[in-house]
């Protein structure tokens, strides 16, 4: 391959879901989102969509904190961009734990309008994706 031709790097569609301690987001909301901005960007992530999710009580303490606030991010990036994130992640005091999940671009595009405000949860899930149980709940 010559130095003119160039290699396409495949951009796979995902969502993130970072825990973050209730009380940090609340007294500095824009350093924990950076924060969680940063790891993405040394993954290799460009950021389509983000935001906070969730904020509540915990199933179980988790490092000494009863209370947790989910964020929520969609984004592209290489496949091998996963191991970084996952050990970026474990190395931050500012998440508690993380998931990531490699969607189709159907369910991509649909958490995207849903995080942009432009279509709600259950309007904007195509036909024939499941959520969960047949009676719709998780």
């Amino acid at each position: 391959m010559s130095v003119a031709e160039t290699e396409t790097v495949k951009q796979n569609l995902y969502e993130g879901m970072f825990l973050v301690d209730s009380a940090q987001f609340a007294n500095d909301p824009e350093a924990t989102a950076a924060a969680i901005m940063a790891i993405l960007e040394r993954a290799g992530a460009t950021v389509v969509a983000h935001r906070p999710w969730q904020d509540g009580k915990l199933a179980y303490e988790i490092e000494g904190r009863r209370k947790g606030l989910h964020y929520v991010v969609c984004f592209r990036m290489p496949g091998d961009g996963v191991n970084v994130v996952t050990r970026q992640s474990q190395l931050s005091e500012i998440v508690l734990r993380q998931i990531v999940i490699r969607h189709t671009p159907e369910l991509f595009n649909a958490m995207v309008d849903v995080l942009n405000g432009v279509a709600e949860a259950t309007a904007a899930i195509p036909d024939g994706i499941a959520l969960g149980p047949d009676d719709g709940s998780f």
